[in-house]
């Protein structure tokens, strides 16, 4: 005679019912967070390589991070190097138009507002630091503002108050590059010519009026010194862009770098949305099925057989 044993057919029945709901719940998660699973446990004999390609992830967006900010200080050092440059440039003209016009009335004035906007590039700030002062960032390296603190000091190094430390800024992982700049070194040449132009006046008097021959003759001596100085200034500059081009081509490897890890990442990550809607709609349907056996064991009871 074949048993029948209503207990055990609820018990297979609600098992299957849990593992539907189980499965079902997974479903819904990769649904709605359109990622395989939210731990490492999830991904399984993956799990390693997961997370060895998120270290790298995380190791290049912090490289990524530093040549932005290395970019932004280099565009604020290529504005500071150019006012000073303009300066130079300025100086020059200045002393050229009032050798021709034979007037000196108004060439110290000029000069002085020159070696104001010079000082001024000089002593430009990024993120709170002076970028010309070498390791003594928080230092002004230049703090003269007149002509005649040029010839006050003892010599034109007595002006400049950075020390000798070059700052080094990191590309990549095996790239490195010296980015810092030296007030002393960028601006020495033109202060000299200044102060040279300064201390004629102390020792001579003013340019005023009519310039004398020897006034003339002195100016003019000056041009070829300024034409170094500015052409220095230019070279420098230069230097400053091509750290600039190195640093925007390591940005834009980096960049293509994360990208490509980015899609690894996602390809062990990302779940396959039709495929787990699929999945979703089938768990629903066997979880659906489960229930109907569940209600129809509920009406084929021995008891209600026996009654």
């Amino acid at each position: 005679m074949t048993r029948v044993s209503t207990a055990g057919s609820y018990s297979a029945v609600l098992a299957n019912i849990q593992r539907a709901q189980v499965r079902q719940q997974q479903a819904g998660e990769q649904v709605s967070s359109q990622v395989v699973a939210t731990d490492y446990k999830g991904y399984a004999r993956t799990a390693e390589t997961l997370t060895a390609m998120r270290g790298v992830q995380v190791k290049v967006n912090g490289l990524i991070d530093q040549n932005k900010a290395l970019g932004a200080k280099l565009e604020m050092q290529a504005t500071g190097l150019s006012q000073v440059s303009d300066a130079a440039k300025g100086a020059r003209e200045s002393i050229a138009t009032a050798v021709a016009a034979e007037n000196g009335d108004t060439l110290m004035l000029e000069l002085q507002n020159y070696f104001a906007s010079a000082v001024s590039g000089l002593n430009t700030k990024y993120a709170g630091n002076y970028l010309f002062s070498g390791g003594k960032v928080d230092t002004q390296p230049v703090a003269a503002t007149r002509l005649s603190d040029l010839t006050a000091a003892p010599a034109t190094a007595d002006l400049f108050s950075n020390d000798t430390f070059k700052a080094n800024s990191r590309l990549d992982e095996n790239t490195s590059m010296q980015t810092g700049m030296l007030a002393s070194e960028v601006a020495t040449p033109l202060f000299d010519q200044l102060k040279a132009i300064q201390a004629y006046v102390d020792t001579n008097g003013p340019f005023t009026g009519r310039l004398t021959e020897a006034q003339s003759d002195f100016l003019k001596s000056t041009l070829n010194g300024f034409d170094t100085a500015y052409n220095g200034l230019t070279s420098t500059e230069a230097a400053n862009g091509v750290m600039q081009k190195r640093a925007d081509e390591a940005q834009t490897a980096l960049s293509d770098r994360a990208d490509m890890l980015e899609g690894m990442t996602g390809d062990i990550t990302d779940v396959d949305l039709a495929e787990a809607v699929s999945k979703l709609e089938q768990v629903q349907l066997s979880m659906q099925a489960a229930a109907q056996v569940f209600s129809s064991l509920r009406s084929s009871s021995l008891l209600d057989i026996l009654k």
